[in-house]
């Protein structure tokens, strides 16, 4: 989703805000820019800008051509919501003396855009975020007011959401920046402070940060940071110290950080397993005392999550009926959230999120505390993000900095810890103690496991090579690899942009079998389990209509390669781990399918790491 970087210093910034650009890149642009005040001795001061369609390196060599500096400025990298991609559209828009960059979406942009071109005000863009510009310039004009004063005027008459950081060039000693739904984190330095709207672009600048709340201003100078909240009083917000490391920069001698990410995943899962595991048994210490209370109650879990969390909750909802035997419902957060939900007797509220900012599944959780769940429990990958901050209850997963678009780490990892968390509700529920035994052994070997099916890289690289020409394809699973299936449908079109659907395999007769030929691609995750005969016959009507057969399986499924039909036998793994194992596979498969097809592997078209709106 779009980034932010802003930087007041008493040195120039430029080369500070290009960086931050830089480290979040992952998150997905199509567009960036810059503007600096700068002065030149006696000279009044100006404002610079500068924007580029494409890469943030666009945008450096147009400053290498244009050299600019200044001790303050803001930058931007833009994912098109409102307007094509063009420089026109790119940020920061400029009012006269007022820049600004801006996360989120205006929805009431039409109407305040139509009042101020009546007042004579000119659009340059297609976007809703350049009305903030006209706005704050507008309100400044009328009242005299200061940055600051203008921009408390100006927030209610926005609708929608916002994370906004203003600059006025009269003024260069501060910036003010507002947050309305779309994350900001102040970067504290000494002798300059910075803002973002992640934490990762101010790294290695800083490890001192103050997360903005909902409603929150704040007036940053070089030495001083003012804070007034969305009632208008002064806060002092939380200084936390981060240990997070930044690597993006080495991609350890991968080609790409999806493969990288791809191959740390058995690590990712034993430092999630870490500290968790004691005696054979499930033990959740940050959960604190009453989360044992709070299990024994349990009568119904909902899991809210969007895009690959969504397909890990759906895993999770296997486990938890089969083996805790608690009921489980699985929700879209978008769905959820707009849909007047009902509220199951003694029900635990569970999101997922890599990012923690997914705006969607925020609104879900602020909704599910005014229902009134017995608690919520967030499990996420970013120990400072706003849904840890919010939930009652946090389940850290340990993946580490994920770069790549499509997840893979952070959803194997959200994999492990509600498998654990199955494990520790059949404990607390006193459920049969061999279930949480049999959890706990087939996670600690987890790791090996996957760095075995890991070694196969290689051959189904080999295999990839078969869809280079292919423009659609179908997963199949049944049972907790149904999801799975899912996941490597999605994996497989966001990265090499293959249309690819996925079903469970009981369901091909009911529709998908009329898209059988033999140009069309199945490929169908079969490890050996109770559904592997059903499973069987599901895949003997594909083969009697000419289907081009993948089957990931093991030796003990007795599968046997012919025309049409390529087994790919992979070693055996424990049935409990079997959905988190099959997942690596499926992730190899769509990454060299992508690589085959020459896309944008890390950064797929139209897509954003965070999606930070709705």
């Amino acid at each position: 989703m779009c980034g932010i970087v802003g930087a007041i210093a008493q040195q120039d910034v430029v080369n500070i805000l290009l960086a931050g650009l830089k480290r979040l890149e992952y998150r997905g642009y199509d567009s960036a820019g810059l503007a600096i005040i700068t002065s030149h001795g006696s000279q009044p001061l100006s404002l610079q800008r500068l924007r580029r369609v494409g890469k943030v390196k666009a945008l450096e060599d147009a400053i290498a051509h244009n050299p600019i500096e200044g001790s303050i400025g803001i930058a931007h990298t833009r994912w098109a919501t409102h307007g094509q991609p063009s420089e026109y559209n790119a940020h920061p828009h400029v009012s006269g003396f007022i820049s600004i960059v801006h996360n989120g979406i205006i929805e009431n942009y039409q109407s305040l855009r139509t009042q101020l071109i009546e007042k004579g005000y000119q659009f340059c863009s297609e976007t809703d975020s350049e009305v903030i510009a006209h706005l704050i310039h507008d309100i400044i004009l009328q009242t005299n007011c200061s940055l600051f004063e203008a921009v408390k005027k100006a927030l209610p008459q926005l609708r929608g959401a916002y994370g906004i950081v203003i600059m006025d060039s009269r003024a260069p000693n501060r910036l003010v920046a507002a947050r309305c739904g779309s994350p900001l984190v102040i970067g504290l330095g000494h002798g300059e402070n910075f803002i973002a709207s992640d934490q990762l672009a101010l790294l290695p600048l800083t490890q001192q940060f103050i997360f903005l709340e909902d409603g929150d201003i704040a007036e940053i100078g070089c030495d001083t940071i003012d804070i007034v909240d969305k009632a208008g009083q002064r806060v002092q917000r939380t200084v936390l110290e981060s240990n997070m490391q930044y690597d993006a920069g080495d991609k350890g001698g991968y080609q790409h950080y999806m493969e990288k990410e791809i191959f740390e995943q058995p690590i990712a899962i034993k430092n999630t397993l870490t500290g968790r595991i004691q005696n054979g048994s499930i033990h959740f210490d940050e959960l604190g005392e009453y989360a044992d209370t709070i299990f024994n109650q349990l009568e119904h879990i909902q899991i809210v999550a969007c895009g690959t969390a969504y397909h890990a909750g759906l895993v999770a909802r296997y486990w938890f009926e089969s083996l805790a035997k608690i009921p489980c419902d699985v929700e879209i957060a978008s769905e959820y959230r707009y849909r007047n939900p009902a509220k199951r007797s003694n029900s635990l509220f569970i999101t997922l999120s890599q990012s923690g900012e997914t705006a969607d599944t925020l609104a879900a959780l602020r909704l599910a505390k005014q229902i009134g769940y017995i608690n919520t429990l967030a499990i996420c990958n970013v120990a400072a993000s706003t849904l840890v901050r919010e939930a009652d209850l946090v389940l850290l997963t340990k993946a580490g900095t994920e770069i790549g678009v499509a997840s893979t780490k952070a959803f194997t990892t959200q994999l492990t810890v509600l498998l654990m968390l199955v494990a520790k509700v059949c404990q607390v529920k006193k459920r049969l103690a061999t279930i949480e035994q049999s959890i706990v052994q087939a996670l600690q070997i987890l790791p090996n496991r996957i760095e075995q099916v890991l070694m196969f890289a290689h051959q189904i690289k080999k295999l990839a090579e078969q869809f280079a020409d292919k423009h659609h394809a179908l997963f199949l699973g049944r049972g907790d690899e149904y999801p799975i299936a899912l996941e490597g449908a999605l994996k497989l079109k966001e990265t090499s942009y293959i249309h690819a659907e996925a079903y469970a395999a009981g369901e091909l007769k009911h529709g998908p079998l009329a898209l059988i030929d033999n140009q069309m691609p199945i490929i169908v995750v079969a490890p050996f389990n109770d559904l592997l005969a059903k499973l069987k016959s599901n895949i003997e009507e594909v083969k009697a209509r000419n289907g081009q057969l993948y089957i990931f399986t093991t030796d003990a499924a007795d599968f046997v390669s012919e025309a049409n039909f390529e087994v790919m036998v992979l070693p055996p793994v424990e049935t409990l781990t079997a959905a988190i194992y099959y997942t690596v596979p499926m992730q190899l498969l769509a990454y060299n399918v992508a690589v085959i097809k020459g896309t944008d592997v890390d950064r797929p078209r139209n897509l954003a790491k965070s999606v930070t709106v709705e």
